[in-house]
Formats: structure tokens, sequence, C-alpha cells
């Protein structure tokens, strides 16, 4: 594996959508993307997801390419959940369809949504569910850090139907959380986990993060034996993104520190190598779950769906995003909101949606985007016969060294494959393609 790992050892988006961030151009309209919204909301059988980004949070983590406001003011709380208010309050004005929708998913993220007060949280959360309707079987989910996070609100929360929590772990050895300024004593991530499944949360996610500063594979193991002792129903396991050009705060350490390329790669093989043999199984590009948790069922009923916000166990038709630069998404549109916090208010205060720019898709972006989720998400995907002759030439070292396989016109990722997911979904991005119009050159195996 190691020669696979160092000639196969090149960049790749995350493909949380297509065409990706970087390659979005013809933003839509205010009026479109209210259109958009309108089309694929309107039929009853259509399924709605919404996300809620929360920004703040007390301190900074190093290592965190999200957009966030760092503060410990929290008279920063009232305003801004006013606002989300006033943002859904605008949307439902404007698209009828939306008005007493079915809200089939609700996940908060940010930042830090346990940043908030009970008071606050309690606010926002009610007032969403309020003016939606409940689905039979609505899935709930938080993202909460430990060192912040209160009993309280963990009981608030499943008072208001959230049964899953996603705990931001990223590691547990002292001298790596030091260096992303994270401190975060195991204690803490254990009381919290306890107390989520004795109040009866059924899915408890951790969040880890491989290729962090002055990590290696000691630190991993213990990372890993500490994650098995509280068995999560879930894992997350990301690789680190160092972008010190975007994210200032990560010039606080230097590329020094950072494991070596080669070494990153081991780290999440021997990650993954330990979950597995601890029966967890993946079932999607950087997750893993037990067998008992919803993700993997949907895997196996071919029902796992992937958006802005991660995986998840049920398919939506439209997903939208409130809070500042939160995403929204419909079958033909990207579309997402100003990123400054205060200017996110601003444009609400003056009466107007807060959309900065977004994309319109095209039909080639549409076929391209559903041959990505279905291979990002059942590890095999039939390829149409327009594209076979392209793809087929893009993959074929891969073929050689058994990544993929073929079965008639499906393309098939094998055991071996699957921690190169990214670079096999390559073979599909048109916009990559335009940009970088060679054939890929992968090293000579050694």
């Amino acid at each position: 594996m190691k020669h696979l790992l160092e000639k196969y050892d090149t960049p790749a988006p995350r493909y949380t959508s297509y065409p990706t961030v970087p390659y979005w151009t013809d933003s839509p309209t205010v009026d479109e993307c209210i259109q958009s919204l309108e089309t694929h909301l309107s039929p009853k059988e259509s399924k709605l997801a919404m996300y809620l980004h929360i920004p703040f949070c007390e301190t900074l983590c190093t290592f965190c390419g999200c957009n966030t406001s760092i503060t410990k003011n929290h008279s920063v709380e009232e305003p801004y959940v006013s606002a989300i208010q006033k943002e859904l309050e605008l949307y439902i004005q404007n698209v009828n369809s939306l008005k007493g929708k079915e809200l089939n998913e609700l996940h908060l993220g940010g930042g830090s949504p346990t940043y908030l007060s009970d008071y606050h949280l309690q606010f926002t959360i009610e007032f969403i569910l309020n003016k939606m309707s409940p689905a039979r079987d609505p899935q709930y989910s938080i993202e909460v850090d430990p060192r912040r996070t209160r009993v309280s609100q963990l009981k608030l929360l499943h008072k208001l139907g959230f049964k899953r929590i996603s705990l931001g772990v990223q590691d547990f050895d002292p001298e790596v959380q030091r260096l992303v300024n994270r401190i975060q004593p195991f204690e803490l991530t254990e009381n919290i986990t306890l107390e989520a499944r004795s109040l009866g949360f059924d899915s408890v996610n951790f969040d880890l993060i491989y290729g962090l500063p002055k990590q290696s594979l000691d630190s991993m193991k213990y990372t890993m034996e500490k994650t098995l002792e509280l068995k999560p129903d879930r894992i997350a396991y990301y690789s680190y993104a160092h972008v010190p050009w975007i994210k200032a705060s990560q010039r606080l350490f230097t590329e020094a520190d950072l494991p070596e390329p080669m070494l990153k790669r081991e780290l999440y093989e021997m990650g993954r190598s330990i979950l597995e043999k601890e029966g967890y199984r993946e079932i999607g590009m950087d997750h893993f779950a037990l067998p008992h948790d919803k993700l993997w069922k949907a895997f196996h009923s071919k029902q796992l769906h992937r958006n802005f916000m991660g995986y998840s166990d049920s398919k939506t038709d439209v997903m939208l995003g409130l809070g500042s630069s939160a995403i929204s998404e419909t079958p033909n549109l990207f579309f997402q909101n100003i990123k400054l916090e205060m200017k996110y208010r601003k444009s609400l205060l003056d009466g107007n949606l807060p959309i900065l720019r977004g994309h319109k898709l095209t039909n080639s972006d549409r076929i391209r985007k559903q041959l990505i989720l279905e291979l990002m998400t059942s590890w095999e995907v039939k390829v149409p016969n327009d594209l076979q002759i392209h793809v087929k030439e893009f993959l074929s070292e891969m073929e050689l060294d058994k990544l993929i396989s073929w079965k008639n016109e499906t393309l098939i990722v094998t055991e071996n494959g699957k921690p190169f997911l990214r670079i096999i979904a390559m073979a599909f991005d048109e916009k990559l393609q335009l940009s970088q119009p060679t054939k890929p050159v992968f090293s000579k195996a050694i």
C-alpha cells in the first residue's frame, strides 16, 4: 500500500459539492434563487433539509477552516438569532411552498452552536420548528464543543427532538491540543458523551482530524484508543487542510510541525485499520459507522446522502442554509450567504435576503454531480456511454493497480481503492479537466 500512497499523492477536492466552490460561475439572482426553491419545494413528496450556521466561538482553534467569529462577548447572540428569524421570515414571505413545509432534517453547525445560551438556543430552534411542519421521522442534529456544552443544553436539545450529537474532538494528545489551541481533556469529552447517551441521544459522532501539527503514529494510536473507550456510533475522520493564505490563524504553527505527506497518509491508514478491527465500517469518504447506526443501514439500503452538512441517512431535495456563510442547494442551484456576520445582519435589517454568490448548474453539471454523489455514497457508479472513454482513460493506472474495477458499465471502487476515492471522483470533474486539460501523470509505482 505504501507505494500506492506515494504514487497517488496528489491534491484532490473533497467534493462536498459539484462543481466545487472555486469553480462556481454564473451566480443566480435572488429572484432565481426564490424561483428555484419554489419549484423544487412545491411537490408534496419533496424533502427539505435546513442548515443553521452559528459562527461564534469563545477561543480560536488554529486548525479551523470554518467561517467563525471569535468573541467572549455573548451580547452578540441576540442580534444574530434575530437576524436568523428575519431571514426565515423573508424566505417564507417569498417562497409560497415553504410555508408549513415538512422539515425532514435540521442541523446546527458552526462555529460552536452551543456557544448560545439555553434561552437563545431554545428560541431559535422553536421559532424554526413552529414555522415548519414536523416530518414523520425528523432528523435533528447539532455540533457541540465539549469544552462549552452544558448538561442543561443537552436536556433542552433532547426535549426539542434532537437525537444526534456531533462532538468536536480532533485529537486527544495534549501536545497536539496545545499547538492547535484546543485544550480538551479526555474527561470533558467522556462526560458529554455519557450524558448524551443517558438522556437518550441515539447517535453520538466524534470529529477527528489527521495531519495536525506534531501528530505521530504513536499519538494517533493513543487518540484512537481513547476514542474506542467511548465507542462513538459514528466517526468523521477528516484530513487537515493547511491553507494559511486563507486562514491566517494557521500561521501560528509552522509547516515544519506538520506530518510529511507520506506520514499523513500512514496516519489515516493506521486509524482506518484500528477502527475496522473494532467493528466500524467505512461508509464513504472520511466517515465510519458501527453496524447498528442508521448511517450504516442507509448505506446498505442505498439511501445514503451527502451534501454540505456531510453524510445523512435520508435523501433530501432542497437544503436551505440560514446564517452567515450558510450554503443552500436545490437540484439546479447553489447559493451562499454573506460571510461577514455584521454585513449579513445589515442586509437583513435592510429587508434583503443576504445572498452573496452561487452557481447555476448546467445540464453537464447536474449529470456529473449525480455521478460523484453515487460514487461517494455507494463505492460504485454506472458510467454513461458518452463519458466511458474519458473515465476509463483517466483511471487506467488505477485499474492496473487494482484500485478500481469494471463490471460492464459500472465503475467499482475496490477495498484497496477506498483511500483514493477523491482522486477517482476527479475522473468526472469537467471543470478541473478544462482548467488542467492534460491527462494526470501519476508517478511510477515503486
